[in-house]
């Protein structure tokens, strides 16, 4: 007796398994695409006032706002002074717009940094929209540009928020990472060599579903969760660049509550 002969090809089945696991790629992709939520929009008028309104918020209103609900991770660091190109000492940020931990802590960078000069060439964006905290309202640094007669800003973001290259560390900048940021995390903000930190000081929920209005609203209620971490946080690092600026402008450094974080930083 003859034996049958199968009138299935053999590369079939194998074929049929490739073709029924791309399907399942494919349809996941397009779940994952549908259920992706849509970064939110502004207009330049709109982001132009969100700006004013976060670089211009009454001293006093800081003042009381104290450390808020902020995470104090700022670690005092020894080295030679790092000095900005206007001479001054120099703050430094690394980050990437992707990153919803960076997306946070940009509002108190802003808010603390526009008490000892001014920005320009802030642009709003989000975090990634597949990323832990999707979309995250923020602005970026890397366009903007930061003139004071106090300290120096430099700035670079290495990734657009769809995690594209975007700007390059110098050998010098990735020296100076590498040796305080050793848990290899961003953002990572350098005091001019005598404070740094890396991370951000508050979880990015608190922003999670927010306009930038709304976030900007929330910063003139003192006992929304919004201003208690925004606020809290500017405070903290406006504490650091008074040690680095020589207290200066006295009328920022002088605070009382400034004063109380500065103690606590060490000289």
């Amino acid at each position: 007796m003859r034996k049958p002969v199968s009138r299935t090809p053999t590369w079939l089945p194998a074929a049929a398994s490739v073709g029924g696991i791309a399907l399942v790629v494919v349809a996941f992709l397009a779940y994952r695409w549908a259920t992706t939520p849509a970064p939110p929009v502004i207009s330049p008028n709109s982001a132009a006032l969100v700006i004013s309104t976060i670089t211009s918020l009454p001293a006093t209103q800081l003042e009381q706002a104290g450390t808020g609900s902020a995470k104090n991770s700022i670690k005092k660091v020894s080295g030679s002074t790092l000095i900005g190109p206007n001479g001054k000492p120099e703050v430094f940020y690394l980050g990437a717009e992707y990153c919803p931990y960076c997306a946070a802590e940009r509002w108190p960078m802003i808010i603390a940094l526009s008490r000892f000069g001014t920005f320009t060439g802030l642009q709003t964006t989000t975090s990634s929209s597949t990323d832990i905290y999707p979309n995250t309202p923020t602005f970026t640094f890397r366009s903007a540009t930061f003139a004071s007669q106090y300290v120096a800003f430099q700035s670079v973001e290495t990734s657009d928020r769809n995690q594209n290259a975007l700007q390059t560390q110098t050998s010098d900048q990735q020296a100076l990472v590498s040796k305080y940021d050793t848990t290899n995390s961003i953002p990572f903000v350098d005091f001019g060599n005598h404070y740094a930190f890396a991370g951000a000081m508050y979880l990015p929920d608190i922003l999670g579903n927010m306009s930038w209005q709304q976030v900007a609203d929330s910063l003139q209620q003192p006992g929304s969760p919004q201003a208690r971490a925004i606020l809290g946080s500017a405070n903290l690092i406006t504490a650091a660049i008074c040690q680095i600026s020589g207290q200066q402008p006295a009328a920022v450094c002088s605070g009382s509550s400034i004063q109380s974080i500065e103690a606590g930083l060490g000289g």
